[in-house]
């Protein structure tokens, strides 16, 4: 009843900021914004302390919406930006070194990923290492360019060009092997079964003569 609600009124139900409304803006908003979420964590539990952490902040800065633009866009900005502080606060977001000089070209970038599922493809891509997953989530997902990243990042933009190409490279080569187990597992218990030798039947070389 409350969906139906807020899609008559517009933003007027979200922008209330009551119990009621935060509420609401969570059961609506929540199960399409985790998906984000997981996509820049690394497990479930740092996906939920991102979703977490994101949406306190949406209930304390909603007041300041003005309501330009689309609210879904701004709460998935906040997904990502809540994302992103999240990994500079991990010890771990040090491993993403300077390597401006760096530039890995490799043929094999245009993965064709359509012969595995969304939940398949979404395993591997938390694989990635923490800077890996990061500027591929940036750049392929959300679309923003190697300066944005930069600038988010506090990185260089040949260093977002690089962690993307290393990125890509480490997410085909996952991809190609698992291809080969979903190939190889099909095979796993198949016995070959040894044929018994047939008797040859000779040919008839004498005939019963009519008395």
């Amino acid at each position: 009843m409350m969906t139906e609600v807020a899609e008559i009124t517009g933003n007027e139900v979200f922008l209330q900021n009551t119990l009621q409304s935060r509420e609401l803006l969570y059961k609506h908003f929540a199960p399409k914004m985790y998906g984000i979420c997981l996509r820049f964590a690394g497990n479930k539990m740092e996906a939920d302390d991102i979703l977490h952490e994101a949406f306190v902040k949406i209930y304390t800065k909603i007041k300041n919406f003005r309501n330009e633009g689309s609210l879904e866009g701004w709460i998935r900005r906040t997904i990502i930006n809540t994302a992103i502080n999240f990994y500079r606060r991990n010890s771990r977001y040090s491993q993403m070194l300077e390597v401006d000089d760096l530039e890995i070209r490799s043929e094999k970038h245009n993965a064709i990923y359509g012969d595995i599922s969304r939940e398949e493809l979404l395993n591997l891509i938390q694989e990635l290492p923490i800077g890996y997953r990061t500027v591929f989530n940036l750049n392929i997902i959300e679309g923003y360019t190697h300066k944005e990243i930069g600038e988010m990042l506090n990185i260089s933009d040949n260093t977002s060009k690089s962690q993307l190409t290393r990125a890509r490279m480490v997410l085909q080569k996952k991809v190609e092997a698992l291809m080969i187990e979903k190939i190889t597992v099909p095979f796993e218990n198949l016995k070959i079964v040894k044929r018994e030798k047939t008797k040859k039947i000779e040919p008839a070389t004498k005939y019963l003569q009519a008395v």
